[in-house]
């Protein structure tokens, strides 16, 4: 019996190895940056963010993940609800794009091939690569030149998926971006035009919106088809 046991459980390993299922789609929605500058709400979309996004699933529970997210960060000290910003008047944005990898917990197990599996609340831990545009140097003129940094962030979120139809499913999620820069508002101490804010606090950015995804490959030794 145990040798029977150990040989279903290779089986099960190898076929799981070889035969994730794999889920790809897109993503949509809005994004906010969180500093300096305008409204100090951290859910506050004001800015269009698209990506693409694919999943493999280890097991019911736990999805390896790998997403590539772009957007125009906005903020405007109009949009304040401190009235000091408001009266410094300053606003800007910056295109900023965004590889992230990590893992994707869910709350309940997670299978298309199982109707009464078919949605759940999850938990992301990623680490996150972006690419944005920085100010290097002010001209006689005033005007600026720009360059770009690439940097990291520590990424975490929470969503909902469920089953739409067939082999797509549809998930909502929040996604936050801790980073370790200062500057994604262009903020520069050594330009004085561009020295203001709390040195101390670095930069974040939201991401709020939806996936579609479509999953394909043969079910792993978990999955009963229905």
């Amino acid at each position: 019996m145990k040798k029977i046991f150990f040989f279903i459980a290779f089986i099960c390993i190898t076929t799981t190895s070889n035969a994730q299922i794999n889920e790809i789609g897109i993503i949509a929605g809005g994004s906010n940056y969180i500093g300096d500058i305008g409204s100090e709400y951290y859910i506050n979309p004001n800015s269009f963010m698209g990506g693409v996004i694919y999943k493999w699933n280890v097991n019911p529970r736990v999805a390896l993940r790998g997403t590539f997210t772009f957007t125009q960060l906005t903020a405007d000290d109009a949009n304040a609800t401190n009235n000091e910003r408001k009266l410094r008047g300053i606003h800007f944005n910056n295109s900023l794009k965004e590889l992230a990898v990590g893992l994707e917990f869910n709350y309940f197990e997670y299978n298309l091939d199982d109707f009464r599996k078919t949605k759940t609340p999850y938990l992301l831990i990623e680490i996150a690569a972006f690419n944005y545009k920085t100010i290097t140097n002010q001209n006689s003129d005033s005007s600026y030149e720009y360059g770009t940094n690439t940097s990291f962030a520590i990424p975490f979120g929470i969503g909902y998926k469920t089953k739409l139809f067939g082999d797509f499913a549809l998930a909502l999620e929040i996604r936050a971006r801790y980073t370790f820069v200062d500057d994604i508002d262009y903020n520069n101490n050594e330009i004085t035009a561009l020295t203001f804010g709390n040195p101390n606090s670095n930069d974040w950015y939201m991401f709020s919106g939806f996936s579609l995804v479509y999953s394909f490959g043969r079910p792993p030794c978990y999955a009963t088809p229905y």
